[in-house]
């Protein structure tokens, strides 16, 4: 049983609720820190947790860590709050909110600090069937990462990961681009009327100083549009993943071309539930969903895998992305952001957390 707290009621919160609802044999949320007592007690009422209104009276039921989703500007001040207690900490993305921000949290905890960032796109098993691929040496070395499916510092993690870098110097350069587009769902559901909106697009190119590209490609419209899909493109020396389709050689003269299959439960009269399995490519697995027959979307498997490596980061098992990675992921976002304004390329720096 892993029990955790939740300081913050927002959106993101409910991700974790509705894993410990999904998976109460292995997940229990001790309580949630909520300034509002009126928000505190509709929480309550929808989710049967207990509410408080500070991070002190949270660690009363002594919860193995504590979940940050709070705000931007809140983050590294909870961050700091718990380091100085010694409480394990996943925080919600991003640790702090600018360049500045980033460097002064680092300066106060650092690697000392018992932290680790809540960065669950690699665990959505499409990316995590990809990077598996990636990383099995299939494809040769991989030196190049197309990514078109998340925003920002996100889009950085799975650029970082598809090409298995560290934090090497980069170059980047940037273009933003608006287009016209019919609106998109959103967080509070469909639209409700045919209307016509600015769509903002982020183009981006990362060298590496190894000689690797990334390649990002963002419209805000991404998540949640009816017309506008993910892309991925991974390529090596041996081999390419484009989207679903994966292209091989077995030698110089012997190509294979094998697709990403996911594999669900539930479909055409198949009764052993409604969850998903994961991801085959011609024979064999290359994903396996960790927490079969629950009934969780894409995200929320990624989220509890973060959970759970969490938990075991907590008792002093190996950490899964801490402190330094999402600093780093979060300032290269803003290198681009500067790259975009200013039209010019622009160049990383050394940062303490390198």
């Amino acid at each position: 049983m892993i029990r955790f707290g939740i300081v913050g009621g927002g959106w993101r919160t409910e991700f974790f609720l509705r894993i410990a609802q999904a998976l109460p044999e292995r997940f229990e949320v001790t309580g949630i820190v909520t300034r509002s007592e009126e928000k505190g007690a509709a929480l309550t009422k929808t989710w049967g947790v207990p509410t408080v209104r500070t991070p002190e009276e949270l660690l009363a039921a002594k919860p193995d860590f504590m979940v940050l989703s709070v705000p931007w500007p809140v983050t590294p001040e909870l961050i700091i709050w718990c380091a100085e207690r010694g409480i394990p900490v996943l925080a919600e993305t991003p640790p702090a909110p600018t360049e500045e921000a980033l460097r002064t949290l680092w300066e106060r905890v650092g690697a000392s600090a018992k932290v680790q960032i809540a960065e669950q796109y690699p665990f959505q098993p499409h990316h995590a069937a990809r990077i598996a691929i990636a990383r099995s040496g299939k494809l040769g070395t991989v030196t190049q990462a197309q990514v078109s499916a998340v925003h920002g510092y996100h889009g950085m993690a799975l650029i970082r990961r598809y090409l298995d870098i560290g934090f090497e110097p980069v170059t980047i350069r940037a273009q933003k681009f608006t287009s016209p587009i019919l609106s998109s769902p959103g967080r509070s559901g469909g639209p409700t009327e045919e209307k016509v909106v600015p769509s903002g697009q982020t183009l981006a190119w990362l060298s590496f100083e190894s000689g690797k590209l990334g390649v990002f490609d963002f419209t805000g419209d991404q998540y949640f549009s009816y017309i506008r899909g993910q892309r991925v493109l991974v390529r090596g020396e041996r081999g390419e993943i484009c989207d679903e389709t994966v292209r091989l050689l077995l030698d110089y003269k012997t190509p294979v071309t094998l697709t990403l299959r996911r594999e669900d439960a539930g479909h055409r009269g198949n009764l052993e539930g409604a969850f998903h399995k994961g991801y085959s490519a011609g024979t064999e697995w290359v994903y396996q969903n960790p927490f079969p027959l629950a009934r969780l979307a894409d995200d929320e498997i990624a989220i509890a895998e973060c959970l759970v490596r969490m938990a075991e980061y907590a008792t002093g098992g190996p950490g899964y992305y801490g402190l330094a990675e999402g600093c780093h992921d979060h300032y290269l976002g803003i290198l681009m952001d500067r790259a975009a304004a200013s039209g010019e390329a622009v160049a990383s720096a050394p940062m303490p957390w390198g």
